[in-house]
């Protein structure tokens, strides 16, 4: 199995571990090569070492840290891509939008394109930092976009929530705001963690990830990392708070768990591990720039959906399994431990929800089928619940129906489902928002047994990050019953303006890209 130990980081100390190799270092500076400001080389404390059982079959595959091919030259049928990304700041105004996203320098191709995937990717390995005084850059009136991540509750009662500025897209990074008095209202800002820089070759964002208390108490912050929208190995990290309640919340130093993208929260099984979800995602999966490509074909034969474990609460993890679902569509998996000790694993694939069921704790899974229910290809939502049951949110009033438009499938009708019996059949159907597109609900409970769920609606327009609360009874009832049960209440939106302004920059983005001429 893949171990990582990441105990230190959580108490706050160096993390002691063995380095990288230099096959995966940042670019030291070379008269030859041009003289970026290199990402600052990481000591040996601070990426956590895998270690490799003997009986396990992850033992033959490369670990973290020590890869088995030599730097791949750029491939020269990337330079168009390459050309694309490395364009000049459209000449538009950006006041609105935090300068690091869109006024990233540029490059000339020819100063790039003779770069190994390696030395370009190199900076996603780099730790970014929590800004926790993001006022004024990142205040709602230079929010450009709202795509959320995840919702959750402190001990003290405080909600957290997290969400997408910049775009879905190289531009990406995370935004956390609070609310003291259960969702009624919220608070500027709180937190940002933006890893851009504009000392790369190229974009470096943040846009997979979600809030998680554990039974402590503590929060985490999961999130991805990558050099632009996917280089094919990203990275799934998280920052730990202690204090989530407090004034002046502190965020430990982020620490990478493995590669991948972590975007569902983890469960706490019967026996006290913990299973956190990480997708390591097909490189044909985004094209942009770095997929189909040479680029971390290495790890081909881990991607798909892992499934990571702790004995420890966090301290260490372990690669436990892996299922790789057909036409996979960033995974974006969730378990279910059942009343027999069986997990259930659901995940999005391009033909929609399919599942795999393990009996061994998460290391071998059977072979994935098409599940019963149906829901558009996009993310949902499943929790066991206090009570036994099991809540359920996807797309659809139906259970075993999808809503469409003009035959397409559609992101539509968010609606919540209880189960009795480990999933098999569901009862109720609590509409939570009948608009289009609504969509990326995540969630939890409340320790009264309030259900909190948060989605996002239309996020490239609207970009509105929204929340319902109610009670298991209300989805029972198909209605709102309870006396504090409301939907569609607002957590953020971003700034019209602003939206109108990155919308712009990106047709023009767009438009330059297709007239780009092609680099020999």
């Amino acid at each position: 199995m893949d171990r990582l130990s990441t105990s230190p980081a959580i108490s706050g100390a160096a993390l002691t571990t063995t380095s990288p190799s230099s096959s995966t270092r940042p670019p030291a500076s070379s008269p030859s090569r041009p003289r970026f400001p290199s990402p600052r080389p990481w000591p040996s404390s601070s990426a956590p070492a895998l270690s490799h059982s003997s009986s396990s079959p992850a033992a033959a595959e490369s670990p973290e840290g020590r890869l088995s091919r030599p730097a791949h030259p750029f491939p020269a049928s990337m330079n168009r891509i390459l050309l694309t990304l490395l364009l000049p700041a459209v000449s538009t105004p950006m006041s609105a939008a935090p300068a690091a996203v869109w006024n990233h320098p540029v490059r000339p191709p020819e100063e790039i394109a003779h770069l190994s995937v390696e030395e370009l990717a190199a900076p996603a390995l780099v730790p970014p930092s929590v800004n926790t005084s993001p006022l004024p850059e990142y205040g709602y009136d230079r929010l450009d976009y709202g795509m959320t991540i995840g919702i959750e509750r402190t001990p003290g009662g405080r909600l957290w929530a997290c969400w997408v500025g910049g775009g879905d897209s190289d531009k990406a990074f995370f935004v956390l705001a609070t609310s003291d008095d259960d969702g009624e209202t919220w608070s500027q800002p709180r937190a940002v963690l933006d890893p851009h820089d504009e000392s790369l070759p190229l974009r470096r964002r943040t846009v997979v990830g979600n809030l998680w208390t554990d039974p402590k108490g503590r929060l985490w912050l999961f999130f991805d990392q990558s050099t632009a929208m996917f280089d094919g190995r990203a990275g799934s990290w998280f920052t730990l708070c202690e204090n989530p309640d407090a004034d002046q919340p502190v965020w430990s130093r982020p620490v990478r768990i493995w590669h991948g993208s972590t975007l569902n929260k983890p469960i706490v099984l019967a026996n006290g591990d913990w299973l956190l979800p990480i997708s390591l995602w097909h490189r044909g999966l985004i094209h942009k720039p770095f997929a189909e490509r040479d680029a971390f074909r290495e790890l081909d034969s881990l991607r798909g959906a892992n499934v990571f474990a702790s004995g420890d609460e966090g301290r260490t993890w372990e690669r436990r399994g892996r299922v790789a679902f057909p036409r996979p569509n960033f995974d974006e998996h969730m378990f279910i431990e059942r009343r027999d000790g069986t997990i259930w694993m659901t995940a999005r694939t391009r033909r929609g929800l399919y599942e795999s069921i393990s009996a061994d704790g998460g290391r071998t899974w059977s072979a994935p089928v098409e599940s019963a229910i149906k829901t558009a290809s996009a993310r949902h939502f499943i929790r066991r619940l206090a009570s036994g049951n099991i809540l359920l949110v996807k797309y659809g009033e139906k259970i075993d129906e999808v809503p469409t438009r003009d035959g397409k499938t559609v992101r539509s009708h968010l609606t919540a489902f209880l189960s009795d019996d480990d999933g098999h059949t569901w009862k109720g159907g609590l509409l939570l928002d009948d608009r289009t597109p609504v969509t990326y609900p995540d969630g939890f409970q409340a320790p009264d047994g309030t259900l909190y769920v948060s989605w996002d609606k239309s996020r490239n327009a609207e970009g509105e990050v929204l929340m319902a609360r109610f009670t298991e009874a209300d989805i029972l009832a198909g209605e709102f019953t309870g006396p504090r049960s409301r939907t569609r209440m607002l957590i953020s939106r971003p700034d019209p303006e602003a939206v109108r302004i990155r919308r712009q920059h990106e047709n023009l983005e767009k438009a330059a890209a297709q007239s780009a001429p092609k680099v020999p």
